[in-house]
């Protein structure tokens, strides 16, 4: 007898890089392939949810199982492909943990975009993008987005500032004190493409500061009268972003 794998809110959902057209079938990869079959415990005739990035929604049913794969049939279109608003997070890599939980909440409060920034005092010395591009996914599945946000090589500030396109308003996170509140901030300054950029552990140093306060398309902003940590202050944003002008409202 088939049955619904389900999770909270509904069928897994499963990230896939192929096409979604009905009729087709799919091979999943040995990973995804491993997780319905010996963790969820699938059986030939159950249902899933799939989508790409490009063609909305799917639902398949699994049409066979076989030692190193699952073989899906896709159905039909359940959802229409939608995106979400263009938001960068450009963010100073922190310790592991941490920057596996921004990089899972930046995807569930929707960025389309995140870019790894080298800064002064940046202390972590290798970033893997391939960990947080999982984490990216994985948080697509769960959160009901219909695409993954691009995971971005990192860069350093000095050069990210002198590459940047200036239709793209810039939010900086001060903590100096003698910036505007962000939501005011940012709705003065209107819709358009947005990033916002967080700093380190430790901070910018006077020189990152003074050279972001000088671009033209640098918003500085106020997160409030208390220091953050850098995660903390990197949600924070994204949510007041989002709430001011985003599609929260």
């Amino acid at each position: 007898m088939s049955q619904d794998l389900t999770e909270p809110g509904g069928l897994t959902r499963l990230f896939v890089e192929q096409a979604l057209t009905a009729g087709a079938e799919l091979v999943l990869d040995e990973d995804q392939s491993h997780f319905l079959a010996n963790v969820l415990r699938a059986k030939a005739g159950d249902a899933v949810r799939l989508f790409n990035g490009r063609d909305g929604e799917w639902r398949g049913t699994i049409s066979a199982l076989r030692k190193r794969a699952v073989l899906l049939q896709i159905e039909k279109q359940t959802t229409a492909q939608s995106g979400v608003p263009d938001l960068w997070l450009c963010l100073a890599p922190i310790k592991r943990t941490p920057l596996d939980y921004v990089t899972q909440k930046a995807t569930e409060l929707g960025v389309s975009r995140v870019q790894p920034v080298l800064t002064r005092r940046t202390i972590v010395e290798r970033i893997n993008l391939d960990r947080m591009r999982a984490n990216a996914v994985e948080a697509a599945e769960q959160s009901g987005r219909l695409t993954v946000p691009e995971i971005a090589e990192p860069v350093s500030l000095d050069k990210m500032l002198r590459d940047w396109q200036s239709d793209r308003r810039l939010v900086f996170c001060d903590e100096a004190g003698d910036a505007p509140p962000a939501a005011q901030a940012m709705r003065a300054s209107g819709r358009g493409p947005w990033a916002i950029v967080i700093g380190p552990e430790g901070g910018f140093t006077p020189e990152e500061r003074a050279g972001l306060r000088q671009q033209p398309f640098v918003v500085p902003v106020s997160l409030g009268p208390r220091i953050m940590r850098a995660d903390t202050a990197a949600l924070a944003a994204l949510a007041l972003w989002q709430s001011t002008l985003g599609d929260w409202g």
